[in-house]
C-alpha cells in the first residue's frame, strides 16, 4: 500500500517543520479578521505555532504572526492563543 503524504508545515516560533496536525493555526480572512484556528478547516491565509508557551513567546516577541500576515494583530488573538497554550500545559 502506498503511504500517505503528511503536510508539514513551519512553527512561526522555533522556525521548525512539523507535521500540520501537530501546530496550532492562526487564520486570517478576507475581512482582514485574524482569529485561532482549532479545526484547521476555517477559509483564509494561515500560519503555525507549536503547541507550548516559548514558541508562542518566540513569535510574539519577534512580531512573526504581524510579518506573516502583513498587518497588525489584536491582543485578543495573542490572549485566546496563550490561554489555550496554559491549558494544554496544564494537562
Amino acid at each position: 500500500m502506498k503511504q500517505k503524504k503528511v503536510p508539514m508545515r513551519m512553527c512561526l516560533g522555533c522556525q521548525e517543520m512539523k507535521p500540520k496536525k501537530e501546530l496550532i493555526r492562526i487564520v486570517r480572512n478576507k475581512e482582514n479578521e485574524t482569529s485561532v484556528d482549532f479545526t484547521g478547516k476555517k477559509p483564509g491565509r494561515g500560519a503555525y505555532i507549536c503547541r507550548n508557551v516559548s514558541c508562542f513567546e518566540k513569535a510574539k516577541k519577534g512580531k512573526r504572526l504581524e510579518r506573516a500576515f502583513e498587518a497588525q494583530i489584536s491582543d485578543e488573538v495573542y490572549d485566546t492563543l496563550k490561554q489555550q497554550l496554559e491549558e494544554n500545559d496544564d494537562q
